[in-house]
């Protein structure tokens, strides 16, 4: 028994880093996202505009639960946009 207690130690880190990484990547996904949507596209240099799609299109590929938990991580939201076009 003392090596199944050992291994369950080893898969209780491992998961414990895994959670501890998947927290850190919601932060920047959240902080992204809060950049992204702050920005005004016109007013981009050139060479941004296609960074800044990249991230985006990132972003918005994103399951919306874990968009959710992305914005919670930075405690932000992004406002929807009402106006209508």
């Amino acid at each position: 028994m003392p090596q199944k207690d050992q291994e369950i130690a080893l898969l209780r880190e491992e998961l414990e880093m895994l959670m501890g990484e998947r927290q850190a990547l919601l932060r920047v996904a959240g902080a992204a996202a809060v950049m992204i949507a702050s920005l005004d596209s016109k007013r981009l240099p050139v060479g941004a505009i296609e960074s800044a799609d990249l991230v985006a299109t990132t972003i918005n590929d994103l399951a919306e639960e874990t968009l959710q938990d992305a914005l919670a991580a930075v405690h932000a939201e992004i406002e929807e946009d009402t106006k209508a076009a």
